[in-house]
């Protein structure tokens, strides 16, 4: 029963929201710190696109009841990847990092992380009311 609470969709998905925006941050400080490196190109981390693609499909997802049963498949269900940016060339040394646009999307990771934050910790506190009869 606590288990089932515990490893929600809801649960499974913002932590993989939480993931993925650790990842993002560590790409984009990356990213940055190669800003003045000849041929470097940036990455970004793809997982809202991936996240909706996985949520739209139609097939009914299989569901592991024991954690001693046989996997699934051999994918671990993760919607997170980091992608090489290849198509644009900022600089003639072939580095495609804009320092502006590195540090906007640094910022708005830290808010979209701060958000995820928060969703998940008023998913406990809600369920920590509702095991406590609504009583603080």
């Amino acid at each position: 029963m606590l288990d089932s609470l515990l490893s929600s969709a809801q649960v499974n998905i913002l932590q993989q929201a939480l993931e993925a925006s650790s990842l993002r941050q560590k790409v984009i400080s990356n990213n940055i710190a190669n800003v003045n490196t000849p041929g470097f190109k940036r990455s970004e981390v793809t997982f809202e696109s991936r996240l909706q693609e996985a949520l739209d499909d139609k097939k009914l997802p299989l569901v592991k009841t024991n954690k001693r049963h046989l996997p699934l498949s051999t994918d671990n269900g993760s919607v997170i990847s980091v992608a090489e940016q290849n198509d644009t060339s900022m600089r003639t040394d072939g580095n495609n990092v804009d320092i502006d646009v590195e540090m906007a999307n640094l910022a708005k990771n830290n808010i979209y992380y701060n958000a995820v934050a928060q969703q998940l910790g008023w998913y406990f506190s809600n369920l920590k009311s509702a095991i406590n009869g609504g009583n603080k």
